[in-house]
């Protein structure tokens, strides 16, 4: 039983360049720890058998799966600013031991494209949205998840496009943080509170970026509750407000991981204004027959 789930397993690796799994709902989050994040395709020998060791779980635990093509990555920085550069956009930057990502949120006919590029540490994992026949879902998201440290991307629901992001009040951020940490349900945090707000400015003219530290306490399933705190980005572009909000368990950021949030949420830029996504989305992929 394990040599030929191995040997499936091998098999769905070779293919991953050109196709991936889109599994059912419950077992999409399994697959998409699939691409391990690796500076200009570098990869690791403990990334190889992690992604294995995925593919393995997702097989034997997935009743059916659909092949479908795999969208480019741009992983690395030098992947990611030529895809900026294609655009015209400026260079993205971030600190020692980061790579990088550029990737399109949006592909699917159900939500607006958006251009997103931010950096993150090298040993983080990347997930995707996953894309179906009823569209795209999830998020652009990266961290080191048995830590508890992340970096995700949210788009505001029903919130228009915001002239100044910088001339909004406090009780505006407090209300789109808590939308973006409480997407599992209303009940799974408590006193949440902005600590500091410090206006941005992108390298694009008139684009503005909102910094926010902020902390929360997550109540998790089990019962426990878990200091966290954080730092989010928050810009207006297209017709709505986006956000790139990091977080770990509080007693790592005031010890290890203040400086690596801050230069992930400071790297983080939107695109939307003026650009053309047309070769990049997948629309008619999914038309049914």
């Amino acid at each position: 039983m394990v040599p030929s789930i191995l040997s499936a397993a091998f098999a769905a690796l070779t293919v991953t360049t050109s196709t991936a799994f889109t599994l059912t709902h419950q077992s999409a989050s399994r697959t998409s720890g699939l691409h391990m994040a690796a500076d200009d395709g570098v990869d690791t020998r403990r990334g190889f058998m992690d992604r294995v060791a995925s593919v393995g779980i997702s097989i034997a635990g997935a009743s059916s799966i659909l092949a479908v093509p795999q969208p480019a990555m741009a992983y690395g920085f030098k992947k990611a600013n030529d895809r900026l550069s294609s655009y015209g956009l400026p260079p993205l930057k971030a600190g020692d031991g980061f790579t990088a990502l550029a990737e399109i949120y949006g592909k699917g006919r159900n939500r607006s494209p958006l251009l997103v590029s931010f950096g993150f540490p090298l040993d983080w994992v990347v997930t995707l949205p996953s894309q179906d026949v009823n569209g795209e879902d999830g998020t652009i998201q990266a961290g080191e998840y048995a830590k508890g440290d992340t970096a995700t991307f949210f788009v505001v629901p029903d919130q228009g496009k915001v002239e100044n992001i910088n001339e909004m009040d406090k009780s505006f951020f407090e209300s789109i943080l808590i939308k973006a940490i409480s997407q599992k349900g209303n009940n799974m945090y408590q006193d949440f509170k902005i600590t500091k707000v410090v206006p941005s400015e992108g390298e694009v003219k008139g684009q503005k970026y909102a910094l926010i530290d902020y902390k929360y306490t997550l109540l998790t399933g089990a019962g426990f509750e878990v200091e966290r705190k954080g730092v989010a980005s928050v810009t207006s572009v297209g017709d709505g407000v986006q956000l790139l909000w990091s977080a770990s368990i509080a007693a790592r950021y005031k010890n290890k991981t203040e400086k690596s949030l801050r230069s992930i949420v400071e790297s983080f830029r939107c695109y939307a204004d003026g650009l053309n996504f047309s070769d990049q989305l997948r629309r008619d992929e999914f038309e049914p027959l």
